[in-house]
């Protein structure tokens, strides 16, 4: 059942944010709220939001408050100017996240640029605001492997960018740790590029090109000097350098298998326990 005023999604958590949000939709009619059996995830609690929201524009916003809602009214005119059908918001400055993460998340939006057609902006945040259009066109994408920040420039549409400087967060911490950001990035690329597939094609070929320049280099150094390039240590190298590169290309088949795998399952986005 679709539902207007405020959605909250407790995405199975260990505090006590589902009894606040109870007490919340006790005292105020227009607030509800959908509590997962477990930790789903981001991508299927934002989906959750979007599928039981109704009204003609639809906005998503983290709880811990480091998205500006102050910014919502001039999304909102933005929207109702008929020029846009999507509010998005980036983050200029990463004042307070450590350097390594940092660093990082610029080299996942550079990488992103350069092996997806879709252009993921640098410092893009899930804060925006939507028309039902929009809204729409984000739930005929009923894929199981979800990554919002390519999925929203995918659909299209205008948007017109808010601009904010990072904040902390008003109270708790961070669940997402430098490897669940690395994984997070890993699906982002896998979601929306096959380019990765014709890299290990080129690395195939790279290697085979190199195979045959060698073979022939042995071959002339034993017909001309009877030495056919002796040494064990060289050869070991060489098989490790291959092998890991073999490794390293049957990962990348491997990713994009498991999506199939993933998909071809069907399972649900996630289970609810509790709604109101």
């Amino acid at each position: 059942m679709k539902r207007k005023g405020t959605i909250f999604i407790d995405d199975g958590s260990t505090d006590k944010t589902c009894y606040v949000i109870k007490r919340l939709a006790e005292q105020n009619p227009f607030v509800h709220y959908l509590v997962f059996s477990r930790n789903f995830g981001k991508e299927a609690a934002i989906l959750a939001g979007l599928q039981k929201a109704q009204g003609r524009f639809v906005a998503v916003l983290d709880a811990d408050l480091q998205d500006p809602p102050e910014l919502v009214p001039q999304m909102l005119s933005a929207i109702q100017s008929g020029e846009f059908d999507c509010a998005g918001t980036r983050r200029v400055t990463r004042k307070g996240e450590p350097p390594v993460r940092s660093f990082f998340a610029r080299g996942f939006y550079r990488i992103m640029a350069r092996l997806s057609d879709i252009k993921v902006v640098d410092g893009a945040r899930d804060f925006r605001l939507m028309s039902q259009k929009y809204v729409e066109a984000i739930l005929s994408l009923n894929e199981r492997s979800r990554f919002s920040k390519g999925i929203f420039p995918w659909i299209g549409f205008k948007t017109k960018w808010f601009e904010f400087e990072n904040v902390p967060r008003r109270a708790g911490e961070s669940k997402w740790s430098f490897w669940t950001l690395f994984l997070y990035s890993i699906d982002g690329i896998i979601n929306f590029s096959s380019k990765l597939l014709a890299i290990a094609s080129v690395c195939g070929l790279l290697f085979f090109a190199m195979s045959l320049c060698l073979i022939a280099f042995v071959m002339v150094r034993k017909i001309g000097w009877g030495d056919p390039v002796a040494g064990w240590a060289s050869t070991i190298c060489i098989i490790l350098f291959c092998s890991g590169i073999q490794l390293f290309t049957t990962g990348i088949l491997g990713q994009y298998l498991a999506k199939v795998y993933t998909e071809v399952k069907a399972r649900p986005h996630y289970i609810t326990c509790e709604e109101k």
